[in-house]
């Protein structure tokens, strides 16, 4: 029987089809409609884009053009997130970890060293903290700012490294932001910092032959990377990946350039100090194996209406678990932060070992040298004293070292603990020649306070130094930088 008889059999059922065929129809208009209003509301955003200029540093005036990504990156002035080893939240590293203050000592971080914020708080920090009352040269602001590419085209890179932080004052003063990632006219990503071409140039790179998805890595390799300032005078910002990424490939290539970063006032050991080796953990780590990037967990897609955007809440995932990890991961989101947590913790207790043995090598150094040790002597002890802090260090001093690459890091940290106790054995047998009572008494350390006080520093003094630095120099600055059209609206 055909569909045509059936109806005449059962006029109702011809009803049911035109019901059916009314409800597909509006279904699909409505689906057209949806897509013809995105695209319209696609099409308004690309034709009222406003030209930006070249090197505007102001991340309002790109906010204007791409409002979503604006409001978004201006959460990252939100410091309330604490996870159980990080966020954004301050917390004073130096009174949660006083043994810091001991392997720092004679360098400008034993006077203070918190918790990195959001980008958000780039340069405030950075003006307040008690570190840039050491004389720091104009380098220090490279990656702070999207103020640097201008200034670095207008003085040239060379001469912008040569000048010294304060001269910049009144310059730097946008916070990290737009500029610093993309290009003004395309939005595409772009390299902004010479530092990282100029790495990749030496391995026989071409940066710009990088697909999109390694940019979503590198524009944050300008910046979380290990480096150096090269050159007495030069203080040129330098990665030392020269012979690979890892922590004994950089130790070696600056044993050979036999660079120091501080010699250490207990132990006198020639120091190197880890900046933040992000990316080059990162690569060892199964994210990066896997071809994760940066953006896809610290800046998860969102959408709003029909308009899909980058999250610029630069952020931890843990903040985030349901667009950064879940994506992904089908695991419940305590299933996945307990994982995050029991990786961190395993490598943070090692860190603590470290920092610990560390600290007591410094003090029997010291010891050694009070009571009458030879240069000979000490060579290969303070050798080995530089090498366990440097493998401290690069775990310690990466944001996300013991989640990126956990194994890596418990392995660093596990040499770093070795060197350190050959460095002990050795100084126990000086020490036997010495006549020194054994074992060494260690001073009571067990506050941030007490060990400021032990390596010497009059921290009542520097408080009123940067009070004055505060409340004089840093108003001064913003003035002329208003002055110019420098600064941006709410800092």
């Amino acid at each position: 029987m055909s569909i045509s008889d059936k109806i005449k059999a059962k006029p109702w059922l011809g009803w049911v089809l035109y019901g059916a065929t009314v409800v597909v129809v509006f279904i699909i208009g409505l689906f057209a409609s949806t897509i013809i209003e995105r695209r319209s509301e696609s099409n308004l955003i690309i034709q009222n884009v406003k030209p930006i200029s070249d090197w505007e540093p102001k991340n309002e005036v790109w906010g204007e053009n791409y409002p979503r990504e604006y409001q978004t990156y201006l959460q990252t002035k939100d410091t309330s997130f604490a996870s159980k080893h990080g966020g954004s939240a301050t917390i004073d590293m130096l009174e949660r970890y006083p043994d810091l203050v001991i392997l720092w000592a004679g360098y400008a971080f034993s006077r203070e060293y918190s918790q990195s914020r959001g980008h958000y708080w780039a340069i405030n920090d950075i003006r307040r903290t008690l570190r840039t009352d050491v004389p720091q040269p104009a380098t220090c602001w490279t990656c702070k700012s999207p103020d640097v590419p201008r200034m670095m085209n207008q003085l040239g890179i060379g001469e912008f490294y040569k000048k010294q932080w304060k001269d910049l004052g009144a310059e730097i003063v946008n916070p990290i932001g737009c500029q610093d990632c993309h290009d003004n006219k395309t939005m595409s990503l772009r390299i902004s910092r010479p530092a990282l071409v100029e790495a990749f140039q030496r391995q026989g790179k071409d940066i710009k032959n990088a697909t999109h998805n390694e940019m979503r890595n590198l524009v944050c390799a300008q910046c979380h990377v290990e480096y150096y300032f090269k050159g007495k005078e030069e203080k040129y910002l330098t990665f030392p990946w020269d012979k690979g990424f890892n922590v004994e490939d950089i130790e070696k290539y600056y044993d050979e350039y036999e660079f120091t970063d501080w010699t250490h006032k207990l132990s006198r050991a020639p120091m190197l100090k880890a900046q933040h080796p992000d990316f080059e953990l990162f690569q060892m780590g199964i994210h990066g194996q896997r071809g994760v990037t940066c953006a896809d967990c610290h800046m998860p897609y969102r959408s709003e209406g029909g308009i899909k955007f980058t999250d610029h809440h630069v952020q931890s995932p843990l903040n985030n678990v349901a667009n950064s990890c879940q994506v992904c991961h089908r695991e419940s989101e305590n299933i996945l932060v307990n994982n995050v947590q029991d990786r961190q913790d395993k490598v943070f207790e090692l860190g603590k070992i470290a920092a610990g043995t560390l600290s007591k090598a410094h003090i029997t150094a010291k010891t050694a040298w009070d009571n009458g040790a030879t240069e000979e002597q000490m060579k290969p002890v303070l050798t080995l004293i530089r090498h366990a802090q440097w493998r401290w260090d690069f775990v310690a001093a990466s944001h996300g070292g013991s989640f990126h690459a956990p194994l890596e890091c418990a392995r660093i940290l596990g040499t770093s603990i070795q060197k350190s106790q050959e460095a002990l054995n050795l100084l126990t047998e000086i020490l036997m020649k010495q006549n020194v009572k054994l074992p060494v008494q260690m001073p009571d350390i067990s506050t941030k306070l007490k060990a400021q006080q032990f390596i010497g520093l009059n921290m009542d003094s520097l408080y009123k130094a940067k009070s004055v630095f505060i409340n004089d120099v840093i108003p001064m600055w913003n003035k002329t930088a208003n002055e110019k059209g420098n600064n941006i609206k709410d800092y």
